[in-house]
C-alpha cells in the first residue's frame, strides 16, 4: 500500500469531504435521474435518485444536498452504474455514478416540473 492510498484510507474514515474541496456542491450533484421507478420511490419510500461526480463519496454527496436543497438525509447509497455497449449497437449507455437519498417523512425536495 503506497503512502497516498493510506492517507485516502485515513481520510475516509475520518468523514472528510474531499470532493468538497475540489467542486462545489452544484458541481457534485450533476442531475436528478427521474424515471418511473424513481417517481414510485418518491411516493412510497421518500427516495430520491441523482447522478453524481466520480470522484464523490458520501459525505459530499451528504453535504452537497443539505446545502443545495437545505434537507438533512437520513441516508445516502452510492451505486456506480456499468457500461452497456456492444459493438455493432447505436444506442450506448455511459457508466455513472448515481446516489439514492433517503430523507425523513416530513421532508420533501421539489423538482421543476
Amino acid at each position: 500500500m503506497t503512502f497516498k492510498e493510506k492517507l485516502q484510507r485515513r481520510a475516509r474514515k475520518n468523514n472528510s469531504i474531499k470532493a468538497l474541496v475540489k467542486f462545489s456542491p452544484y458541481d457534485i450533484i450533476l442531475a436528478p435521474v427521474l424515471t418511473e421507478k424513481t417517481y414510485r420511490q418518491q411516493e412510497v419510500a421518500n427516495k430520491y435518485v441523482f447522478k453524481v461526480h466520480n470522484d464523490a463519496n458520501k459525505n459530499d454527496i451528504s453535504a452537497a444536498i443539505q446545502y443545495i436543497y437545505k434537507v438533512t438525509p437520513l441516508k445516502v447509497n452510492v451505486v456506480n452504474t456499468v457500461f452497456k455497449g456492444r459493438e455493432r449497437r447505436k444506442l450506448v449507455r455511459r457508466a455513472f455514478k448515481k446516489a439514492v437519498i433517503t430523507l425523513g417523512k416530513d421532508q420533501k425536495i421539489e423538482f421543476a416540473a
